[in-house]
């Protein structure tokens, strides 16, 4: 993962170490008592390239240095390819589920996408199956919740890592969109309520957003531009019942893992000791669109 400097427009605000010097050392004295962590300086003097065993360990990480005051950002989590023969490798996790069994199909399904090879499959007892696969580590990234999900909280996956293999191809994308804000100010009821339509927040009112943050996402694969800003325009006219309280989905509280799993590539998560807010790397919307319309030209 990549580890930066905080420069989104409420950068400075939460934080009591923000500069690249502070992060810097943080993450070299953390590398004095932490054997399995690596950190390089990028090109950059804002960014550190930081690698470990997963997105646990390094999310114990980020979580850390929150807690300590430290405030930045960092990129959605890759893993480390080799370099044998002329051939990518990339590193493979060997997975074990046991499940309800009416629950086993989807996981299956699931894992199946990702590039998942069935290695072994036992009943337990009448009710419950044994699973276990051979999957790029990579394809397990956003996994866990969908998994939490699929299963209804009733399944347990446990992985261990199992050396490295060819690079298997393309994996498909994360299959929802996220919900974008389109101002900088403060979210309010009228703007939630005819964002939630669009999908499942993450905020509620009161929330301050800047442009470019994501504030929801969306069941459908492309993004949307929502403004969770707008207040209702005052009239004089009155109409029966159009007064009536508003009614609001509570919003989703992600966790810190559950913010690094929803990343897509053109985004990043903001951490301060307050607030996590995934954002858009491209926060202004034109700009944006030109860069997501260029690369397609590519």
């Amino acid at each position: 993962m990549t580890f930066a400097v905080n420069d989104s427009p409420f950068a400075g605000k939460e934080g009591k170490f923000v500069t690249s010097r502070q992060i810097r050392d943080r993450l070299h004295k953390e590398l004095l008592k932490d054997v399995a962590l690596q950190v390089e300086d990028s090109p950059t003097s804002e960014s550190f390239r930081v690698m470990g065993r997963g997105e646990m360990h390094l999310s114990i990480l980020i979580e850390t240095m929150r807690r300590e005051g430290y405030e930045l950002q960092v990129s959605p989590p890759k893993v480390l390819l080799h370099e044998v023969d002329g051939k990518t490798m990339e590193p493979m996790e060997h997975v074990v589920i046991d499940v309800p069994t009416e629950y086993q199909g989807s996981v299956m399904q699931k894992l199946g996408s990702r590039k998942g090879e069935l290695v072994q499959m036992a009943p337990l007892g009448s009710t419950r199956m044994r699973v276990e696969f051979r999957i790029p580590s990579r394809g397990l990234f956003g996994y866990r919740s969908e998994f939490l999900t699929d299963t209804h909280g009733e399944g347990i996956l446990n992985t261990i890592f199992d050396g490295y293999d060819e690079w298997r191809g393309d994996l498909p994308a994360r299959s929802t969109g996220s919900l974008i804000s389109y101002e900088t100010g403060v979210a309010v009821a009228y703007g939630l309520f005819n964002a939630q339509d669009r999908g499942a927040l993450f905020i509620g009112p009161g929330v301050k957003v800047y442009e470019g943050m994501v504030v929801g996402v969306s069941p459908k694969q492309e993004d949307i531009t929502v403004n969770v800003c707008k207040k209702k325009q005052m009239t004089n006219m009155r109409a029966a019942g159009s007064d009536d309280a508003l009614r609001l989905v509570p919003p989703r509280r992600l966790s810190l893992e559950q913010c690094l799993e929803f990343l897509a590539d053109d985004e990043l998560l903001e951490v301060t000791p307050e607030n996590l807010r995934i954002r858009k790397t491209i926060l202004n919307h034109e700009k944006r669109m030109k860069a997501s319309h260029g690369g397609k030209k590519k």
